[in-house]
């Protein structure tokens, strides 16, 4: 048989079962699992669980429960001034969206004021930080995943207040596959 022809017979073949399959209403490329479907959720912007995390007030909106551990995502309510040391993830990505006021983010050995709009994506094993700039609060919405950092907020948020013990707080982190950058 030649090349064309042979496209053409395979063409028509593949055709009909794929028409077969649909007329069925039965998954052709395998099984759906229905045990693992997820619960769709909404959530306001003044709900979500808050956490003070060493300064940073981060309002937790979906943890690992929500999405079967897919991602996480809570939004920081940030004064000026404050921020997260040099540090790198070993174990998930970040995303940083800025909603209010300027962040001033350390990605990948440069530095970047991101405005109201502005994104900035992290992988993990790439050295960040981020510190709120300029004189309002800033608002920012951050993704991680998968998920599981979660409880390391919790953790560090159950720290007593006052001056952290930074030696407890780089065990907790490193604990989760964060370490701290001198």
């Amino acid at each position: 048989m030649n090349r064309k022809k042979f496209i053409q017979t395979s063409g028509v073949g593949v055709g009909i079962a794929l028409l077969s399959g649909i007329a069925s209403s039965k998954p052709l490329f395998g099984k759906t699992n229905l045990a693992n479907k997820l619960s769709p959720k909404i959530i306001k912007d003044n709900e979500g669980e808050v956490f003070n995390v060493l300064g940073d007030v981060q309002k937790h909106k979906l943890v690992g429960s929500d999405t079967n551990n897919q991602i996480v995502e809570w939004v920081d309510d940030v004064e000026p001034g404050v921020g997260i040391p040099p540090h790198v993830h070993t174990k998930e990505d970040e995303i940083f969206r800025v909603i209010k006021g300027e962040v001033e983010i350390w990605l990948g050995g440069k530095s970047t004021v991101l405005q109201a709009g502005d994104t900035a994506f992290a992988p993990k094993n790439v050295p960040h930080s981020w510190t709120v700039v300029g004189t309002e609060k800033a608002k920012m919405l951050t993704s991680a995943f998968p998920a599981g950092i979660e409880k390391m907020f919790h953790e560090l948020a159950e720290l007593p207040p006052g001056p952290p013990d930074l030696d407890r707080v780089g065990q907790i982190c490193g604990n989760y596959g964060i370490n701290f950058i001198k």
